[in-house]
């Protein structure tokens, strides 16, 4: 489930735990470019294109900066679709699917 926060600050950031899945496909995203699998991308619903996120697989702890460059994911309980590149730095290619948790850390 995704959050949305406000820092101390004032400054709005977005932090939020579920489902995470992996694609490999060469079309185009909902930005524009070109789905380019090896890259650290991800879909989010909602965050704005260039967002980058820490995401963390929540079973073995591991961690990768991802850029936000596509919409989605479209399945009921997944927070984010991982490139092939991002979900290879997570360890879940295997499994298809991981929990994980993120957190925004730049905002474009």
């Amino acid at each position: 489930m995704g959050l949305g926060l406000v820092s101390a600050t004032g400054e709005a950031y977005a932090r939020g735990c579920g489902g995470a899945s992996w694609y490999a496909a060469h079309s185009k995203t909902a930005s524009g470019e070109r789905m380019n699998p090896s890259r650290l991308t991800a879909a989010h619903r909602s965050l704005a294109f260039g967002t980058k996120l820490r995401v963390t697989n929540m079973r073995n702890g591991s961690s990768v900066v991802v850029r936000v460059n596509d919409r989605g994911p479209f399945i009921r309980g997944r927070v984010l679709d991982l490139s092939k590149g991002a979900a290879s730095s997570l360890n879940m290619v295997s499994s298809g699917t991981a929990k994980v948790c993120y957190e925004v850390v730049a905002e474009r």
